[in-house]
């Protein structure tokens, strides 16, 4: 059962991963419970703790609520990395001249991560926004870049456009310690200077001292998704769905591309594909390789789409699960993209009989399109048209 924190409680309180810190009923900023629960700021997504001058921080806090989707901050439970984005996010400045210092934080802190000098970095405790009002939920102790990526792409400044106007942000990826709990010992003795002290978890001691990882791995348990949690709820993107079901539902044929150009959006090791004619697919609506490996060192691996234009109320059922499931040879593997959802039936036979097929319904199509900068309805109108 997940833990919860009352407001009141919040001073004595421990960092429990995905434990909940209750906001305060006020109706103003100081409902924030961060600030109570562990001395930052209450706004921002950067709330640092202690000085700049000299770099005399003592820890630093990140928030994001996980929904702006110009710059998608992301956390991958499974793997325990975390992508952060900087806090330029608007034309007009330079990409350290930010009122949080932000970026400037960023900068610093990963350059020494890659010095000698790691002892002089300092823990990021990451939070995200709860379902309710201004609680908040820990989400672990990280520390910057990631096992196998190197220096050189775990922070990279990156461009954006908007309104005419190009400038750029940091995007940061962390990693996400194997720490369960951090004890309110160890925050007073980083409030005191004492980063390494004998309360010191010792993932983190271990990274400081060793320059070794240990990333906080969670292997899902294999489950079906409803169909709240196939379709989206924004107005948006339901609109974005629309769309593209009534430019292809009287042309499924055309569908069928459509949905091989979204899987290689989704995973550019999507090497080719070719749409098999309409009278001769033999339950597969496109077959295609997947590349595995290095250059001049690969392998590729078969895969059978199958492509179901459907209205959002409409299920893929059994029978077009069936079909494609039944057209998997060995060591091939499926894809199915619909703009509905699968019916619950024919997601648990998946899941429980181990077939080897992904599941892209409607609420994925529009997270593809949105990590392709397709966010509105006019730039997914102007995909669909090839502008």
């Amino acid at each position: 059962m997940q833990k919860i924190f009352k407001f009141e409680e919040l001073k004595t309180a421990d960092l429990i991963i995905d434990a909940i810190y209750k906001g305060g009923q006020r109706g103003n900023a100081s409902d924030d419970p961060l600030n109570k629960l562990i001395g930052c700021s209450n706004s921002a997504g950067f709330r640092p703790v202690g000085s700049l001058l000299n770099w005399q921080y003592k820890y630093i806090v990140l928030y994001s609520s996980l929904s702006d989707i110009d710059w998608p901050d992301y956390l991958d439970e499974e793997t325990g990395q975390f992508i952060y984005y900087g806090d330029n996010k608007k034309p007009g400045y330079d990409l350290h001249d930010t009122p949080k210092n932000g970026n400037r934080i960023l900068s610093h802190y990963f350059e020494i991560t890659h010095s000698k000098e790691r002892k002089d970095v300092i823990p990021f405790f990451i939070f995200t926004k709860a379902a309710e009002g201004r609680d908040m939920a820990f989400k672990g102790l990280a520390v910057p870049g990631y096992p196998g990526v190197s220096p050189a792409e775990d922070l990279v400044a990156i461009w954006k456009t908007k309104s005419g106007q190009r400038f750029q942000n940091y995007k940061a990826i962390f990693t996400i310690l194997d720490i369960p709990i951090i004890e309110r010992k160890w925050i007073n003795d980083l409030i005191s200077g004492n980063a390494l002290s004998i309360n010191c978890p010792k993932a983190y001691k271990k990274w400081v001292n060793e320059r070794i990882y240990t990333p906080l791995y969670s292997i899902k348990t294999k489950k079906y998704r409803t169909k709240v949690e196939q379709i989206p709820n924004s107005l948006e993107d339901i609109r974005i769905i629309e769309l593209i079901y009534d430019t292809y539902k009287d042309n499924p044929f055309a569908f069928e591309k459509r949905a091989c150009e979204l899987v290689k959006l989704m995973d550019q090791n999507i090497f080719q594909y070719d749409v098999t004619r309409p009278w001769m697919d033999g339950g597969r609506d496109a077959v295609g390789k997947y590349r595995i490996g290095l250059n001049r060192n690969e392998i590729l691996v078969d895969f059978a789409l199958e492509a179901k234009c459907y209205n959002l109320n409409n299920a893929v059922g059994v029978k077009e699960t069936s079909r494609l499931i039944s057209r998997l040879r060995y060591r091939q593997f499926g894809i199915l993209v619909t703009t509905s959802y699968v019916h619950q039936q024919a997601y648990k036979e998946i899941i429980e009989d181990n077939h080897p097929v992904i599941i892209i319904a409607a609420k994925d199509i529009i997270e593809i399109l949105r990590n392709s900068n397709y966010k509105t309805l006019k730039e997914v109108k102007n995909w669909l048209e090839g502008i």
